[in-house]
């Protein structure tokens, strides 16, 4: 069975999604303790986790993600040249990098979709403004 790995970039998303306010929490837990009950709170904008980002710095942060791990991967590989044991690691290494520049490939043909989408309906759009007038 196969063990799943999570990206840099996806380890940083669930820290973000369960980061909470610490002051806040201990003044929680110790109303819960001192009366036994827990406040009710409104939901507020401030309780939402911020987590949720649009999709245009989303995939800004996906691309730059990815090429901090080529580039991790590039360091690691010095470093190993430099210790003398490159040659045990540039075929794992190179593998990598390889699947990453694909992955960037990936990503920018999904971004390039999406703007001839965007220009499409921004196209569309105006044709029916000027239908209208």
């Amino acid at each position: 069975m196969q063990e799943a790995r999570l990206t840099n970039r996806q380890k940083k998303q669930i820290n973000d999604c369960l980061q909470r306010d610490l002051e806040k929490e201990k003044r929680r837990l110790q109303n819960i303790l001192a009366t036994g009950q827990e406040e009710p709170t409104a939901a507020s904008s401030q309780n939402v986790p911020k987590c949720f980002k649009s999709d245009v710095m989303e995939e800004r942060d996906e691309y730059q993600e990815v090429l901090n791990e080529i580039e991790e991967r590039r360091q690691f590989l010095a470093d190993m040249a430099s210790l003398g044991q490159e040659k045990q690691y540039t075929n794992i290494i190179n593998t990598e990098i390889s699947q990453k520049i694909r992955e960037l490939e990936v990503l920018d043909k999904a971004r390039i979709q999406k703007n001839i989408v965007n220009s499409r309906k921004e196209e569309t759009e105006e044709q029916i403004q000027n239908v209208d007038s």
